[in-house]
């Protein structure tokens, strides 16, 4: 009873405390936007854009190179006293494949834990310290094992993995639509290739995979946390000797096939199929493409929602408003890849079969409208929406790690994250409507349906609406002159 009696007392004591403060908060932030809501009264409906800089000091990248061309990159941070994450990154895969051998890299994954010459099976790399990591990376990529029974087993895995992929339609729809977009170049290719190649890979072709392209020019060893620069670069010396230092590089090998983006269409109609997959693709940027970051903000713009998980009316992106309010699909997904020479972006939804008419027109007036009619507010919001998105993936020495593998890749050095957010709060809603005008207006477009499909529009259909609004007022009354 003593103690019920002493609990009624605090409350009778913290309670007009609360109230007070609550009361001064309120009389000192006041808010140009009232709201009816208890929560919402000192919120602002239109998005700032915060200064970052504070958090975003973090110590800087070191690089090195080697005389062979093989280059180091680490990140230490002075908090990380124990965890440290190393890998090697090499600038390879399906797109350097032929035709007879497409799927030999993602086989070759599956082969690189079978073991080595010195350490016969994977008990062996649960290696603690960076130094030993390093030993078991360069055992790994150096001396691999590939035995015969090992690469049977894994054909089996393989296959076993294609039939499930062919089950997952997000999967199966961007395979469509590379293959449509990039028609005649190993962009078009699968990455697990096609069945009669996974039963015919051997041995030799693992192995002419790796002395072609694993070269110390088109190598990376990355590594992040609590690590010294200096003793990661003594260490790789030591242990990436055996590597080929052919001067050849990805660049000159892309250079060489260039891919070229073609405006087509693949669909697959599936009657079965209760929803319809649709991706509509144009033509983006490369990694190094100026327009990179502008294509990432319009990806952001034109957002994602899942009527599973979220109601439209909640989302900042309007396309996801106006889809939810006429009820037009169960999902949408803005997505923007870039490749080294090349990306590709655009929209892929799930919707009903009698929707799929008035969902295109909705989603290429859209895309129209991003060259003509783009607030402030929509484009502050995605900067600030897409630089989440990006700091959310640092979430550890393994993903700094990666991120700085891969960067060295892509633009040859590790940007900052004050200068790649500078850049992102640069992008105004002038660059938007000039990036939509650039990559959107009356540019060819790449389709791939799945399901049932008769009320999806024809190709022609969506190329005509790329036209912009006085565009089409001249041709219709110009035919086709400029």
């Amino acid at each position: 009873m003593a103690a019920l009696a002493s609990a009624a007392r605090s409350r009778r004591r913290l309670l007009p405390y609360l109230s007070r403060l609550l009361h001064s908060a309120s009389t000192t932030a006041v808010s140009p936007w009232p709201s009816t809501s208890r929560f919402l009264r000192h919120a602002s409906p239109v998005p700032r854009t915060p200064d970052h800089s504070p958090y975003l000091r973090f110590p800087a990248a070191r690089v090195s190179t080697l005389p062979s061309g093989l280059r180091i990159v680490t990140q230490a941070y002075p908090a990380a006293t124990r965890m440290a994450s190393v890998g090697v990154w090499v600038d390879a895969g399906s797109r350097f494949e032929l035709p007879g051998t497409n799927g030999t890299a993602h086989f070759l994954e599956h082969m690189a834990f079978k073991g080595t010459r010195r350490r016969p099976n994977a008990q062996a790399l649960e290696a603690r310290h960076v130094p030993a990591a390093l030993d078991v990376l360069s055992d790994i990529l150096q001396h691999p094992r590939f035995p015969e029974k090992a690469i049977q087993r894994e054909r089996g895995v393989i296959l076993r993995e294609m039939e499930e992929v062919q089950g997952m339609m997000e999967e199966v729809i961007f395979d469509h639509l590379h293959a449509a977009a990039f028609q005649g170049h190993p962009l078009g290719d699968t990455i697990l290739g096609p069945e009669e190649n996974i039963r015919s890979i051997s041995k030799k072709d693992l192995e002419q995979y790796i002395s072609t392209h694993y070269t110390c020019p088109r190598m990376v060893v990355s590594a992040a946390g609590s690590v010294s620069h200096d003793e990661v670069v003594d260490q790789v010396k030591e242990l990436f000797a055996e590597f080929s230092t052919d001067p050849t590089t990805a660049d000159q090998l892309v250079e060489a096939n260039p891919a070229i983006f073609t405006g087509s269409e693949v669909r697959v109609e599936n009657a079965e199929l209760p929803l319809a997959h649709v991706a509509i693709a144009f033509k983006g940027a490369s990694w190094t493409d100026p327009s990179s970051i502008p294509l990432m903000v319009i990806q952001s713009i034109l957002g994602s929602w899942y009527r599973s998980i979220g109601v439209g009316n909640c989302s900042g992106s309007s396309l996801a408003r106006g889809i939810s309010n006429a009820n037009l699909a169960e999902s949408l997904m803005a997505f923007n890849t870039n490749y080294r020479d090349t990306g590709i972006f655009g929209i892929y939804t799930i919707a009903p079969p009698d929707t799929l008419h008035d969902l295109s027109r909705l989603i290429m007036a859209e895309f129209r409208r991003l060259a003509s009619q783009v607030s402030e507010t929509e484009v502050a919001r995605a900067r600030n929406q897409l630089k989440s998105a990006l700091l959310l993936h640092m979430d550890g020495s393994t993903a700094v790690s990666e991120n700085n593998g891969r960067q060295m890749l892509t633009y040859g050095r590790v940007m900052p994250f004050l200068e790649l957010f500078a850049r992102i709060d640069a992008v105004d809603c002038a660059t938007i409507m000039e990036t939509a005008k650039e990559y959107i207006i009356d540019k060819d477009v790449a389709l791939a349906g799945v399901g049932q499909l008769t009320n999806l529009p024809e190709l022609s259909w969506f190329r005509s609406e790329t036209c912009s609004d006085d565009d089409f007022t001249r041709r219709i009354f110009f035919g086709n002159a400029k």
